[in-house]
Formats: structure tokens, sequence, C-alpha cells
């Protein structure tokens, strides 16, 4: 029980260092034109790694999720509305199980 709790705080310390630190580092505003563009783009870059190999995985066989993948891909340069993605990858998905 004791290695529970001992792994809780490493945990909470770990999350609040996270949060606070950029606070204790960055006191100005940054303004490094490449900076600011790298942080912008580190959150989209984060969803796109997690999400790209569960779109592969989560479905029966390898070629439903790269039916998926590359209906969606269509779907968000055509309409980029997320629901409309959403529903392009769900039927693709259908279809190219039916198929197979």
């Amino acid at each position: 029980m004791k290695n529970v709790y001992l792994s809780l705080l490493i945990m909470c310390l770990t999350v609040y260092a996270i949060r606070l630190l950029p606070f204790l580092i960055f006191r100005k505003e940054i303004t490094n034109r490449w900076v600011r563009s790298f942080l912008y783009y580190v959150p989209y870059v984060t969803l796109a790694v997690m999400t790209f190999p569960a779109i592969l995985t989560a479905t029966g066989s390898v070629a439903c999720g790269a039916a998926a993948l590359i209906a969606g891909l269509i779907a968000a340069v055509v309409s980029g509305d997320l629901f409309i993605v959403a529903i392009t990858c769900c039927a693709a998905v259908f279809l190219t199980g039916l198929v197979l």
C-alpha cells in the first residue's frame, strides 16, 4: 500500500511541475517567431501521434482503418467540418468491412 501512495505523490508532483515550470521559466512573452510557431503546433502534432496508430488498429483489419484514414483526410481537405469527417470515416469503415 505504501508504493501506491508514493506513486500517487510522484504523479502529482510531476503533473504540478509540468504546469508550474513554464510560468517560472518564461516570465516574459515569447517573441521568437520560430518558438511561437513550434508551440502553436505542438498540440496538433501530439493529437496526431496519438490518433494515427489508433485509426489503423481500431477496426478488425488494417485495410478498414487505412480506408477510413484516406477517406477522413479527403473529407477534411474538402469540407473541414469535424462531423462530416467523422461520418465519412465511419462510412468508409462500414463499406470496406462489407466488401472485405
